[in-house]
């Protein structure tokens, strides 16, 4: 039997990034799915990015990734969120067709990766450490590390109404077997509910009595690696429920598997299902519903805002009660589903398990939702794996760096009791790592990992050099406002005034990045000081063998806490949940003392 360095569990936004992660580092890397027609498949809305997921999607495709690219390639709509904010909350968001980015990323991997169609019954380990993996029960595959991206498939159930079936997704299996082997080993798992609403036919539905809601005129790309897209964007278009929409949800409350206690698993709290919305907002009269179009050559849309796991009878009624949907034909029901997720305290911030050695997890098994959210975990997991196969030191993105090392260090510090979605209200530093300057941010890492190539790194130092000159050229310049000469760099701070009127000759995306870094320049100065002070802490590593009972002036709780939950150093123990500033200093001192640092 063939033993490969990296074998990657699951064909879903997670595994994708893993698997071209592994390959582009130089592994021999096996992607094992149940179905590879289903890879890259979009199990809820045909969209990607978002508020806080947008900047999630530019960080994948500056360190390397995949997704941005495949939107690109597949989008028939782009939005930029958030646009009558400041630019640190923008966010861009691109409906896509679901047929073609799963046509698309199917033809990615089948040409780069080698892939296995089989369900994972067993993980193999020796020890402490896994060696491989059990495939259908009887084929053994051995690698130097296993990354498991299993999504909703560890021990899925999907309810409707009160009928429940076992499944990883509608018209999927589930994997069973491996979610027990999860728990004899040690590992705490936790119980997760999402769902998705109905498909509908969009030659049934009334648009003249709907909002369109159209793109952006100019379409900025989610990829740095693409130059410009044109497409003919097709529109979403708004409606809403109402009070007859809403009775009908509450006199069927009884059917629910939300309200009669079948379904255990915790929801999303910012995205529940309709009946959820009708019962905690009783105050509202009406919810938003967007009708989202799943590609140019379909008539079906995804009514995103109605997500429901209510029989379908009653979805049947209470949908056409929907303002333009009267007489929608409905192509398939909601649907409500649980499944396990392995308690994100137990991982590291490399991804690797801390139990048992050369496991590690991405997705939605470490407690996140949405596409955005998997596929940054599966490409971190997906490096790291690789570095530890070369014996190299791992990559750890801080909260400074990235959207995506705040979304691993909220859950290797503080875990998570729900599905975690990311938000910008998250992100301490948003004004520095934003959409546009992710590149900037992240760019040579993913050159120096293998992940990037060498034009794309060098289209990337020639926008720093642009930004550069574009600041020293206005600082050179004057402009008289009332008899008095003013430099153009402070000209420039002023609202309304656009860099844009007073440059010629440079990139677009260089002008708009100073034009922040001038406008915002006090901001900007203040959280970098805040960041120093940040990383001095970050800078103090904590032995991963030290025995914390031995350190005089903790509580005892104190101890248990951080010997739980091993932080690599005093920046992860002091956003540990309960350990205080004096605790901090305790520790801070202690290390000073005996570890010389």
């Amino acid at each position: 039997m063939k033993k490969y360095d990296i074998v990657v569990i699951g064909g879903g936004h997670s595994g994708i990034e893993s698997a071209f992660a592994c390959k582009k580092m130089g592994m021999d890397v096996l992607l094992i799915t149940f179905e590879k027609q289903k890879i890259g498949y979009m199990s809820c809305n045909p969209a990607i990015g978002g508020v806080g997921k947008g900047q999630i999607v530019k960080e994948i495709d500056a360190l390397g990734g995949e997704m941005a690219k495949a939107t690109d390639k597949t989008s028939i709509q782009f939005r930029t969120l958030n646009s009558s904010k400041g630019p640190a909350v923008w966010s861009t968001r691109a409906q896509v067709d679901r047929k073609k980015y799963n046509e698309y990323m199917v033809d990615l991997v089948e040409k780069n990766i080698e892939i296995f169609e089989g369900e994972v019954t067993d993980l193999i380990i020796k020890g402490k450490t896994c060696v491989g993996v059990e495939i259908n029960g009887e084929e053994i595959i051995f690698s130097k590390c296993v990354i498991l991206a299993s999504g909703t498939f560890l021990n899925g159930v999907i309810h409707i109404g009160l009928e429940c079936f076992k499944g990883g997704r509608i018209e999927d299996k589930k994997s069973s077997k491996l979610s027990e082997k999860l728990k004899e080993i040690g590992f705490e798992i936790l119980r997760f509910k999402t769902g998705t609403c109905a498909r509908i036919d969009g030659n049934t539905i009334d648009f003249s009595l709907l909002t369109p809601q159209y793109g952006d005129e100019k379409i900025k790309p989610f990829s740095f690696s693409t130059d410009k897209i044109e497409i003919e964007q097709i529109p979403c278009y708004i409606t809403y429920t109402n009070e007859k929409t809403h009775k009908i949800i509450r006199e069927n409350l009884d059917r629910s598997p939300l309200f009669t206690g079948i379904i255990k698993g915790k929801g999303v709290r910012y995205c529940p299902s309709l009946e959820d919305k009708v019962v905690k907002f009783p105050h509202h009269t009406r919810h938003h519903i967007f009708l989202e179009p799943e590609g140019k050559d379909t008539n079906v849309y995804y009514p995103n805002g109605i997500s429901t796991s209510l029989p379908v009878d009653v979805q049947d009624e209470f949908i056409h009660t929907i303002k333009g949907l009267e007489n929608v034909k409905i192509l398939r029901y909601g649907y409500g589903i649980e499944h396990d997720v392995v308690n994100p305290l137990q991982i590291y911030p490399t991804l690797e398990t801390k139990i048992i050695e050369n496991l590690f997890l991405a997705g939605q098994i470490n407690g996140t939702t949405g596409y955005e959210e998997a596929a940054c975990q599966g490409l971190i997991a997906g490096i790291n794996a690789s570095l530890k196969v070369k014996n190299m030191q791992p990559l750890i993105l801080d909260r400074t760096t990235s959207y995506i090392g705040v979304l691993i260090d909220d859950l290797t510090t503080k875990g998570t009791d729900e599905p975690y979605r990311m938000f910008t209200s998250r992100v301490e530093y948003r004004l520095l790592i934003r959409e546009d300057n992710a590149d900037i941010r992240l760019r040579e890492i993913g050159y120096k990992l293998g992940l990037v190539s060498k034009e794309e790194w060098e289209k990337t130092k020639e926008k720093v050099e642009m930004i550069e000159k574009i600041k020293k050229e206005l600082k050179n310049k004057k402009i008289k406002i009332n008899s008095k000469a003013v430099s153009l760099f402070e000209y420039i701070k002023k609202p309304g005034v656009k860099l844009a009127d007073f440059v010629n000759g440079y990139r677009e995306d260089a002008v708009f990045t100073a034009e922040v870094e001038i406008k915002y320049a006090p901001y900007i100065e203040r959280n970098l000081r805040e960041i120093e002070e940040f990383r001095n802490l970050e800078k103090i590593k904590i032995p991963p063998d030290i025995d914390y009972n031995n350190i005089p002036g903790l509580s005892l709780e104190i101890k248990e806490k951080l010997s739980k939950f091993k932080p690599l150093n005093l920046g992860q123990a002091s956003r540990i949940s309960g350990i205080t500033p004096s605790a901090i200093s305790i520790l801070m001192i202690y290390l000073k003392k005996f570890s010389k640092i």
